[in-house]
Order: C-alpha cells, then structure tokens, then sequence
C-alpha cells in the first residue's frame, strides 16, 4: 500500500457488532472473526453508502496499487441475488469509457461463520473520482449551462446507445447516476474542472436484458423505478424498452437545464412538464427534450441514432451574424460590444413582452377552454339522463318487464316497504336506465381526461343509481326531500368512482356527490317538488316532467361539480404536493 497512508480497515459483515476501526495488517475482525483481505487482495477501507439491496465501500486493491468500489449484497431474497448477479455480468460484458470498468474475476463470493452461516456476494469496480450530476447541481440553482448539459445529454445518449446495443435498458437513470471522470492528480473527486469531462454512467442494479419477443409480450420484470424520472409505463410494471431510459434522461436533463426537481414542473391538470418558460435555450434542443419526456412511448425517439442525428443538426455551428461582421470590419470593438449589448437588452425586452403577452393569452384560453368543456359535459351529460329516463319509463310502464319487476320486488323484499303503492318497484326501471344514459353522455363527453370506458361506466351507471333507489327506499319511504338528496349523493358518488380519472378518484367522488346533494338540498327548501315519483295508477307520459327534470339537473350539477375537481382542486392538491 504504497500510494495512500495505511489506515484503520472496515469489515464488511452486515451483522458486525464493531466493524470499524479494524487495524492495518489483520487477516481477520477482531471482533465477528470475518475476512479484512478480501482474496488476499482487496482491502476495505471506508462504507460509502448503500444503493437497493447493497452496501457500498472503497477498498484499496494491492494488485494494482489503486482505490476501487467494493459493492456488497447485504439482502438474502433470490431476487435481489439475481438482480446483483445480472448486474456483474452487464458491467464485465461492457468495456466503454462511460460505464465503471469491471474485471472478469470481479464477482465473488465471501463465506462467513459468525454471527450466523451466510454467503456475500461481492463486486469490485473502478472507483470514479469525480462529483455526480446531481452534486454540480448544487453549484447551480438556477440550472447549469446549456452548453455543458447539451456536452452531458451527448455523452450519455452515446453511453444508451451502446447499452441498448448490447439489449440492455438502464431504468435508473437520473442526475446522482452520472458522474464525471476526473483524474485524482488533476483536481479532487468533488469538484469538476470545466464540467467537459468524461461522463460515467453508474448504478447498474436495476438494469434489465430485453429481446424484440419480451417488447412484444407482456412484462414479467420487477418493478423498479425511481420517482420523478421514470416513465408511467414502468412505473406502474408494464413493458419497458429504449424508450424508458430515453424518458428518464430526458427528465435528467431538464432539471439540470432548470434547477427544479421534474414533479415541481409537471402541469397540474395534463401532467406534462412546463419548463421552456423558464430558461432560454435552443428551440430545437427544447423540442427533442419534449419528445424525449412524452407520456405515450410512441411518441418519444425510437433509438439513440435518431437522437445523435438531431443533435448534430443542432451542434451545428451557426453562420456569422451581422455585428460579428462588423466586429471584423470594425477598427474599435468598443461601439461594437456597447452596440450588441443594446440589441440584447432590447431583445430580452421584447421576449419578457411577449412571454407576458402569451401567459395571459394561455391563461385565458384555458379558462375558456374549461368552460366550454365543463358546458359540454353537462350538456351531454343531461341529455343522456333525459333519454334514459324516457326509455326506462317506457319499459317500466309500457311494457310487461314493468310488471314483472313489481312481483320480483315485492317477492324478494316483501317488507321493504310495509305500505306499496301500486306500480312500486317499475320506477326503478326509471332510475338505472337514467343512470346508464347519465353515465354514457359523461364517458362520451370526455372533458375530464378519464377514460371512455363504456362497459364500466354502463355497468356502474346502472348499480349506482339502482342502489340509489334502494337506499332511498330503505331511509325514506315516503318521498320526502331528505331521501331524495341522499339517494343522490349516494348514486352519484358510487358512479364517480367508475370513470377512469387519471388520480384522486375519491376527491373527484366526494366533491361531486356532497356538491350536488348541497345544490338539491337549496332547490327542495325553495319548493322544489320532493314528491318526484309520484306517478298515477296509468302513469301518464305527463307526469314525466318532474323526473326528467332531476335526472336532468343530477347530471348537470355533477358534471358541474366534476369540472370544479379537474380544473381547481385536484391542481391545487396537486400544488400542495398530493399525487
């Protein structure tokens, strides 16, 4: 141990009681009996942190007189064994300057005796000497350079572009997994010189081998993934390809080019990231980082190649403009520089104008534009509920199914209702096919980002609103307002909760069921008619009115109070830091 002063050792055993400090020279722990040297080699020196399932250390390596990182599996489970087996033969099959070097015999294998019989696997790589990404950060708040960040974006897509070769995703990638190589005799590991050194790519531990087949088929991978980076498709276990480690690095980068963690920039309603407002960059460099982070993976670059091929386009250095001319032909610089620092200043002007100008205008239009959408849903909304409720009539009151509903009724549930009233029991017919119209009109309308789910939204229209009547009937059996406004806080919550909202379904719920009771509520001590259901031994179609007119009214200020959940207080929540 020429090269470093010969220091305390550190053992690595997971269950030592006193690992640290362990004198120079010992074979064995003074205080578990574990193995220092490591194949009469690798000498432990100091824990560095641990990353998933490991435990990180830099050891000294006597063969080659050089520090290097011993990464220890510290978790017993066959997957976490796999996953760090996978990871050695990824890191010993590749040899590029932007991965950590690993050696053939770089995996091994540690028997321990004490304080239990167990086995560690061990890896041993290069030990880069450089700050991580994230650390470069800190000296920038406000975001790094472009310059350096398009530098950092162009080494790490050559980096994918030699994994994803090799049939390897990444699936980690953010800004503490890049590093920057720096030679220990130029400058200390924490500090980069210019921020032009050579990238490294680090932490292998959650790669995954893919196949065209694999892509093709439905995932079996484990789910890893890390906040705030990784795309929606790994994030809830689906299939991933190139396209996950391209999103991932394009999240990276955007939040070195800002200085703002990429859930801090996301849009509160359609979740996509506003981030070009912030910093003034090449348009086209903006635009790929764009597609880069999409949510829809065919809409992001299928392969690395593509990515270099703009990004030469882009590095492509621009044509001299008409004051670098002048510069030339001038023999003072000075009126020059006073002359272009007035061009900027006024350009700025102008561009600070126009964002201002265009914010308004954005703001504006989407307040329309959510007006209109919230208009539209309730217009279909109502309108389906009408068309439900003159066809539920109809089979109710036209038709022998009316009938036979009654007897089903009254045979399965004779004291639900001690005193029934004739046609007791064909309303219900009423209630679920407005229920299925109200639903239907709501899933086409799709104003609230949720998914046209019709089966779903059919199914829960009818259930909900049949299990309103029901539990109308049980409170209330005579038609008063009180039962009427908890069947429909009750119907409307439970359909709520069927569409596809893209997050917090029991908001979306809540709101719209307790916003539409309070309404009705205000409408029946007005005078609003609670006996809606009161329909003669005929049931005429003109006493139709009052039942259309809340079916119609329920889908109105539902789809009213839905509206209010998408545009105000889901962004707010959201905004709070509820996800």
């Amino acid at each position: 141990m020429s090269h470093i002063p010969q220091r305390a050792v550190h053992c690595i055993n997971p269950d030592c009681q006193r690992p640290y400090p362990q004198p120079w020279g010992n074979k064995f722990c003074n205080s578990c009996g574990a193995l220092l040297q490591l194949l009469d080699r690798y000498v432990p020196l100091e824990p560095l942190g641990s990353g998933g399932f490991a435990q990180i250390y830099t050891v000294w390596d006597e063969k080659t007189q050089a520090e290097k990182v011993l990464k220890v599996l510290v978790e017993e489970s066959p997957k976490a064994q796999e996953l760090f087996t996978q990871e050695a033969a990824v890191l010993i099959s590749l040899q590029h300057p932007g991965v950590p070097r690993v050696e053939a015999d770089g995996l091994f294998q540690i028997n321990l005796t004490s304080p239990k019989p167990r086995q560690l696997a061990c890896l041993v790589m290069e030990k880069i000497n450089g700050p991580t990404l994230d650390e470069i950060l800190n000296n920038y708040p406000q975001g790094c350079p472009e310059n350096l960040v398009l530098n950092w974006f162009t080494q790490a897509v050559k980096i994918l572009q030699e994994l994803h070769k090799c049939q390897i995703i990444h699936r980690d990638i953010k800004p503490s997994n890049l590093m920057l190589r720096i030679p220990a005799s130029t400058a200390p590991p924490t500090q980069a010189r210019t921020g032009w050194e050579q990238l490294v790519l680090i932490d292998f531990g959650g790669v995954k081998q893919i196949n065209a087949a694999m892509q093709r088929r439905a995932s079996s991978s484990t789910r890893l993934f890390s906040s705030g980076y990784s795309p929606p498709e790994q994030v809830t276990g689906g299939n991933v390809g190139p396209a996950a480690d391209f999103y991932a690095l394009g999240r990276t980068m955007i939040e070195l080019l800002t200085g703002k963690y990429p859930p801090e920039l996301e849009d509160m309603q359609t979740g996509e990231l506003r981030w070009r407002n912030r910093v003034n960059v090449n348009s086209q460099f903006a635009d790929l980082l764009d597609e880069m982070v999409k949510e829809d993976v065919k809409l992001r670059p299928t392969n690395a190649a593509i990515i270099l091929k703009r990004l030469a386009k882009i590095n492509k250095p621009a044509k001299p403009g008409l004051f670098s001319q002048r510069q030339n032909a001038t023999p003072s610089n000075y009126f020059v520089l006073l002359f272009q620092a007035i061009e900027r200043a006024f350009a700025d002007f102008l561009q600070a104008i126009g964002k201002t100008i265009l914010f308004i205008a954005k703001a504006l239009f989407n307040i329309i534009q959510a007006c209109l959408a919230i208009i539209w849903a309730m217009l279909l909304s109502s309108l389906g509920a009408c068309l439900g409720t003159i066809i539920g009539f109809f089979i109710a009151y036209r038709t022998i199914l009316g009938d036979r509903i009654v007897e089903l009724i009254l045979g399965q549930l004779p004291e639900l209702i001690p005193h029934s009233q004739t046609n007791f029991g064909a309303d219900i017919l009423v209630f679920v096919s407005a229920g299925l119209g109200t639903a239907w009109g709501l899933t086409l309308s799709g104003c609230f980002s949720q998914r046209r789910r019709f089966l779903v939204a059919s199914i829960m229209g009818i259930i909900s609103y049949g299990f309103g009547w029901l539990f109308w009937q049980l409170i209330s059996p005579k038609q008063s307002s009180d039962g009427l406004v908890a069947m429909i806080a009750v119907s409307i919550f439970l359909l709520s909760l069927s569409f596809g909202f893209r997050s917090h379904h029991i908001v979306y719920a809540l709101v719209a069921a307790f916003g539409t009771a309070l309404i009705f509520s205000g409408l029946f001590i007005v005078g609003f008619p609670a006996a809606v259901f009161h329909f003669s031994p005929q049931a005429l179609w003109s006493e139709l009115g009052l039942p259309l007119a809340l079916f119609a009214l329920v889908a109105i200020f539902m789809s009213f109070w839905l509206g209010v959940s998408h545009y105000l207080i889901v962004p707010g929540l959201r905004f709070l830091g509820w996800r």
